[in-house]
């Protein structure tokens, strides 16, 4: 039981109440205050200082300070007047029971209260944060977005006046050709006017000569007409003969009609350009040519540009669907780039354009058949992916490389046999 405080002093106002409590040696910070408009509790063990105050008071503004082991409370009154007795009298302790609990009620209302407000205000506050936060990266948007189109301008006037050197570049060229032509008509001029100077100085010297003889002076225009006009050219026929091709397969295995098979595709191939697609209009004639593409692809492959490389290849495949090659290459930037799918689809279309199966399209058919193969092997799917490398095996049976990847493929599927 807690020993009950009885010296304490109180003092009183019209609108406060002052009471002092000694502390009794009592640790500060061990001292528990509670005070509500009706209760007044100080619990600091093993004392406690318990009071029913006489009327209401004003417990948000009320004060306690703590200081030279004593409490001393200022307490101001709801109501303007002089109390009788700091405690309310004639009190049981069922009353004082339910006068505790309804304070520590009020005591519990009034912290969620605050609580609440204190989680109100933290969400406003985080509200206000949010949206400074929107409105900075916003004008950072901004930002960045003036410096693009800037850089944009800038790029376009650089460009223009790029064009424009070059259009003054051309300009000058054709003047410059122009002029050199003007000068080689002029010296052609010149040339004419003196072989016609030299045959009028010779037709004079000719009448100068007439007195000796009718017949001399015919033989002599004879020969200068002779002289003056060109015989015509000589009429014959130039014989070219073409280097026959030769097959590089025995007579016995002879795969002539195959070959030419491929020769002839391969001439389609390349006569089967599509030029009508409008996205091409402003593209230059280089750019409309298929192995200039498959060359820029393959350079850009080279500088690990996977992805500039494949658009090279698609617009190569649209203007000719037929070349092998460019599916094959757009395979590799597809591996490179882990879109397994569409290099397995690549390098199927190209095994279907490497028909028939002869010595000149063998290197190719080998690399599609190994890019399908890795493809199916990143995907786990490693039987169809052995199957590969075995059609690449039949292609080219001395590479060691093709090998050791075709034995390891085989150590993986018995392991995984055994596995399961």
């Amino acid at each position: 039981m807690p020993l009950q405080v009885s010296d304490y002093n109180w003092q009183q106002t019209k609108t406060a109440v002052f009471i002092s409590v000694p502390l009794r040696g009592v640790c500060v910070r061990d001292a528990d205050v509670f005070c509500t408009e009706n209760y007044l509790k100080v619990n600091f063990s093993p004392f406690l200082f318990e009071v029913f105050l006489y009327a209401p008071i004003d417990d948000e503004n009320s004060k306690a300070k703590i200081g030279n082991d004593t409490i001393v409370f200022t307490l101001y009154k709801k109501e303007v007047a002089m109390w009788e007795t700091l405690s309310v009298s004639g009190v049981d302790k069922e009353m004082m029971q339910r006068i505790r609990e309804k304070s520590i009620l009020q005591a519990q209302e009034r912290a969620k209260e605050a609580a609440e407000a204190k989680a109100a205000a933290r969400r406003e506050d985080q509200k206000y944060a949010l949206n400074v936060m929107m409105k900075i990266e916003e004008e950072e948007r901004k930002k960045i977005e003036d410096m693009k189109e800037n850089e944009r301008l800038k790029a376009t006037k650089e460009l223009e006046a790029w064009k424009e050197c070059q259009r003054k570049a051309e300009e000058q060229k054709r003047i410059q050709s122009e002029e050199k032509f003007c000068e080689q008509g002029k010296q052609i001029e010149e040339e004419r006017n003196k072989l016609k100077h030299k045959s009028l100085t010779r037709i004079a010297a000719s009448r100068n000569l007439a007195t000796k003889g009718r017949n001399s002076e015919n033989i002599f225009l004879e020969k200068l007409k002779q002289d003056s006009i060109p015989a015509p050219r000589s009429v014959g026929n130039i014989k070219i003969n073409f280097t026959p091709r030769v097959f590089p397969t025995a007579l016995r295995e002879s795969q002539v009609a195959e070959e030419e098979e491929w020769l002839h595709k391969q001439a389609e191939a390349r006569r089967a350009l599509n030029t009508d697609i409008p996205e091409l209009s402003d593209l230059k004639e280089e750019e409309k040519n298929p192995e200039w593409l498959k060359d820029k692809g393959n350079k850009l492959f080279a500088k690990e540009n996977y992805l500039a490389a494949i658009n090279a290849y698609n617009l190569a495949i649209r203007l000719n669907n037929k070349i092998p090659l460019l599916y094959l290459n757009r395979a590799a930037c597809h591996l490179k780039l882990k879109n397994l799918h569409k290099a397995i689809e690549d390098s199927s279309k190209a095994l279907e354009l490497l028909t028939p199966p002869v010595a000149d399209n063998a290197n190719g058919r080998m690399k599609a058949y190994i890019r399908r193969g890795t493809a199916f092997c990143q995907l786990e799917l490693y039987i169809e992916g052995l199957q590969d490398y075995e059609a690449a095996l039949k292609i080219d049976p001395s590479n060691k490389i093709v090998q050791n990847d075709a034995e390891k493929i085989r150590k993986i599927i018995q392991g995984t046999e055994l596995k399961s």
